[in-house]
């Protein structure tokens, strides 16, 4: 018979940094087929703090409150293309993805389609 009375393991809490939520968002919205995640706008002093830097910031903000976390996204989608059934695609697939591999609940993903794009390598 099993002792009751054993104590259970304690492990200490595990956090996520918003690094990690950021690139969970921006690799689940790469893999979505007509869609790119839009450059972020930068002002002059940001893009003299950049020199040098191959990688432009991207428009993707993630905000963590607790258990919480709100993912607000800037889009360019590909000319021809369902802009709002994208969006929706998006919207689903970033929940989903960072609720299965944190755990945390999300509360938002807020898209915004910035710009609409040529498709790569053709023409409109």
């Amino acid at each position: 018979m099993a002792n009751n009375n054993t104590p259970q393991p304690s492990f200490p809490e595990v956090e996520i940094s918003r690094n990690v939520l950021t690139d969970i968002a921006q690799a689940t919205l790469e893999g979505i087929e007509g869609i790119e995640v839009a450059h972020a706008s930068l002002n002059v002093g940001e893009v003299l703090r950049n020199q040098g830097n191959p990688r432009r910031p991207r428009a993707l903000k993630v905000t963590r409150e607790g258990q919480a976390v709100t993912v607000d996204v800037g889009l360019n989608i590909e000319f021809g293309r369902n802009l709002t059934g994208l969006a929706a695609q998006a919207q689903r697939a970033v929940c989903e993805n960072v609720e299965l591999m944190t755990g945390l609940k999300v509360k938002a993903v807020n898209v915004t389609v910035l710009d609409v794009t040529l498709p790569k390598g053709g023409h409109a």
